[in-house]
């Protein structure tokens, strides 16, 4: 293993994200989960992008393992990725404001690329404009749990790691 991983940083930076993975295997609200949380979280504190993508993708694979996998998988995860390239845009200093932005985007763009990516051959939907419209007023109340989860957790991780590396001026060193 690369000796910058091993550090205190990457160690919590990665046990948040696995923390924040096991939100999926416990009773919640369709949606209100911390998985978008982790991914935009991924890309604002890793500075090395390949392990920005691979922290936050493994920690979903590893609870898809346990949940099942599922038809469509493979666009939640273009979803995912995408959020932590949301993540990696905040920059450096984590400015409320900025986050709360990331996180909004992160939760309309997890709707918009969700719902419209697994339209096709769903019998659910007619194959037109109409089915689009449709699909995308069916997870209307599914999306008021994204946003919330989302903005919830990521003030949680946020906040958690921002409150540590004040008082653990080590977390600010290693640049990973």
């Amino acid at each position: 293993m690369n000796k910058d991983l091993i550090n205190p940083k990457f160690f919590v930076l990665t046990m948040m994200i696995l923390a924040a993975a096991l939100t999926r295997l416990i009773p919640h609200y369709p949606n209100f989960t911390a998985v978008g949380a982790m991914a935009l979280f991924g890309g604002a504190y890793f500075s090395k992008k390949y392990l920005a993508f691979i922290v936050p993708l493994a920690a979903m694979f590893l609870s898809d393992m346990i949940i099942g996998f599922y038809s469509g998988m493979w666009v939640v995860y273009l979803s995912f990725a995408l959020i932590v390239v949301i993540g990696m845009q905040i920059g450096e200093q984590k400015k409320p404001g900025r986050v709360l932005l990331a996180s909004a985007a992160s939760s309309v763009s997890f709707f918009l690329i969700t719902n419209f990516a697994l339209l096709p051959g769903n019998s659910m939907y007619p194959q037109n404009i109409t089915g689009i419209i449709e699909s995308y007023v069916a997870a209307i109340p599914f999306f008021q749990y994204t946003l919330l989860g989302d903005l919830f957790y990521v003030g949680i991780m946020f906040g958690i790691f921002e409150i540590a590396r004040v008082k653990f001026p080590v977390l600010e060193k290693a640049k990973i």
